[in-house]
């Protein structure tokens, strides 16, 4: 049969499943900005760790991240949602790929934010301590709010990256926006027309996100 021309397959695609794009795009934003901030916050956590004076807490972080850096999210996806139920863990469909999300992202989190902690000065640190800080108090109030105005690049990066990443829930059966594209198109044979509406939709976010950053960047150097 002939293909249906660009125009009417565009009509096709957005007036029959662009509900169904669109839930898919939510589904995708949400995965990402929960992954996210739940990647960074753990992350803080794990460089904190990092540099912690307890010798237990540098070794068990350190082992935490080199482990989940390593490990691709589709084999932990794979894992953790087929695997553990099997041995009576059960965290359900959405908390299993949240937790591998989470996990792969925080390790890339923590050393990005180490990174950061680094580029402090020892002089800044002595300061803080000098003044009464504790240990926690000068991670808290010193060194992250300086770390974090030189991380902001990497850290666009890291939920550009997880963005991507998120796409692999499909793999699950998570029907997030790359799984909702291909099911269309296995219906209505659109070929390429599907997944490049889905591309922009994905371009879209990640460009917004740089824009984002490269905007937090001024503004705090600004305020440096």
């Amino acid at each position: 049969p002939r293909r249906p021309d660009r125009v009417a397959a565009m009509d096709t695609l957005l007036s029959k499943y662009g509900g169904e794009l669109l839930d898919g795009l939510w589904l995708t934003v949400w995965l990402t900005a929960v992954g996210f901030v739940g990647a960074l916050l753990l992350g803080a956590v794990l460089a904190t760790c990092r540099i912690s004076p307890i010798t237990p807490l540098r070794w068990a972080s350190a082992t935490f991240v080199e482990i989940f850096r390593n490990v691709p999210l589709f084999s932990l996806l794979i894992l953790v949602v087929y695997g553990m139920p099997q041995a009576g863990v059960n965290l359900g469909r959405v908390g299993s790929v949240i937790l591998c999300i989470i996990f792969v992202g925080s390790a890339f989190a923590a050393e990005t934010i180490r990174t950061g902690v680094n580029a402090v000065g020892v002089g800044q640190v002595e300061a803080g301590r000098s003044i009464g800080l504790s240990f926690g108090g000068v991670i808290a109030h010193v060194v992250l709010p300086q770390a974090v105005r030189t991380v902001i690049g990497p850290l666009v990066t890291l939920f550009i990256g997880i963005l991507l990443s998120s796409a692999l829930a499909g793999v699950v059966g998570m029907p997030e926006l790359t799984m909702v594209a291909s099911e269309i198109n296995n219906k209505e044979a659109l070929g390429l027309l599907t997944f490049i509406v889905a591309a922009v939709m994905y371009a879209t976010i990640s460009l917004g996100a740089g824009g984002i950053g490269a905007w937090l960047e001024t503004k705090l150097r600004v305020l440096r």
